[in-house]
């Protein structure tokens, strides 16, 4: 029998071998080339297994099974391949995780897409001050009237006050599962509500005295997702056709992009006309290249083309996702692609560069259809 210091160097190059398999990789090459990868990882795994089952074991347990070979390896590797790369123009970026959900449909990219769109139309109302009974961003909000207003301007109805707004929708079992969209509630009967945007933290219309505005969760008594329209509502797809000077042939790509990454309805859209005005081919004094003005290190990293439109779309909705996912915020994700991740960070918002927040402004106007 093998020793066991034996047995533990080959199960440690075991997991390093597996460690390469499972990380995601972001190629443009296509499929043939993901095959070629896969197997020569499968071959460093088949390499290490010999090892652990080497001559000092028993000819008997050698016997229960023969090594892969090539033919046993390709079959799956062609198999995990065309489940991979279903599209070949894909740059293959893979989506950013987001906050485990307790169903099926909490967890599907359109409702994702949709609470994006629920936490871009809500921060728009940021600032507007707190009225008691209030339901209009002209003369202000209370809780339940801000949360009403916003989903209404997605074409979704739901009931005035906070306790029959927690009525309604599917319940979320904790906190680590919410998703940004959902609704937070406080009090049972509920007397209080927001909306989740991601990282701890909600919008909502505090208090007399004080404007919509972000804050911490906290401890919500409950949360609810209400879910996204069946069929897409003028007023969820608005968003999307705002920018007119797109041409037809990227729309759906934009469109598929977009329900990948669960980004909010046309933030894709309203990048690309703010950063190239829909040009493939523009390159800007800074180096930045392409319909969506990805730096080349940046397009490097993820592996994609950004000349390319289809592949700079990609690209640009997996960069974009990402920073939702760690900002939890449309301003400072947008900021952050804008200015990078670290002047974002270093602020701890927008930073103070004329050129940013005049990007982020603009963004944000096109995506609410104020231009």
């Amino acid at each position: 029998m093998p020793s066991v210091n034996s047995v533990l160097s080959a199960m440690q190059n075991l997991s390093q071998s597996f460690s390469e398999l499972a990380q995601p990789r972001v190629s443009s090459l296509g499929a043939a080339q993901a095959v070629s990868q896969f197997s020569t990882v499968m071959t460093q795994i088949q390499s290490e297994m010999s090892q652990m089952f080497s001559s000092d074991v028993p000819t008997a347990a050698t016997s229960v099974a023969s090594p892969l070979t090539s033919k046993d390896v390709m079959p799956i590797a062609n198999t995990l391949a065309s489940a991979a790369y279903p599209v070949s123009s894909h740059p293959q970026a893979i989506a950013p995780s987001y906050p485990a959900s307790n169903s099926v449909s909490l967890n599907s990219a359109s409702q994702t897409s949709f609470g994006r769109s629920i936490v871009a139309d809500a921060e728009k109302y940021l600032g507007v001050p707190y009225l008691w009974g209030g339901t209009s961003p002209q003369t202000g909000f209370d809780c339940s009237g801000f949360t009403q207003h916003v989903f209404s301007d997605m074409g979704v109805s739901i009931p005035r006050t906070a306790e029959e707004q927690n009525q309604i929708g599917t319940p979320v079992a904790s906190l680590s599962q919410a998703q940004p969209g959902d609704l937070v509630f406080y009090g049972s009967p509920a007397y209080h509500v927001g909306i989740y945007i991601g990282n701890g933290q909600m919008i909502d219309a505090p208090t007399t005295g004080q404007k919509v505005s972000i804050t911490n969760v906290g401890t919500p008594t409950s949360i609810v997702q209400i879910s996204a329209p069946s069929t897409p509502t003028a007023a969820f797809s608005a968003a999307a056709s705002t920018t007119p000077n797109a041409p037809a042939s990227l729309a759906p790509i934009f469109a598929a992009a977009s329900d990948l990454y669960g980004l909010p309805q046309g933030m894709l859209q309203a990048v690309a006309q703010v950063e190239s005005n829909f040009n493939p081919s523009a390159v800007s004094s800074a180096g930045a290249q392409g319909l969506m003005q990805i730096m080349p290190q940046t397009a490097n990293s993820i592996g994609v083309d950004p000349m390319n439109p289809t592949q700079a779309i990609y690209g640009a909705a997996y960069l974009l996702a990402e920073k939702l996912q760690t900002f939890g915020s449309l301003p400072l994700a947008l900021a952050a692609y804008n200015a990078g991740d670290g002047a974002v960070q270093r602020y701890g918002g927008v930073p103070p560069y004329a050129q940013t927040q005049n990007y982020v402004t603009s963004v944000m106007s096109i995506m609410q259809g104020s231009n």
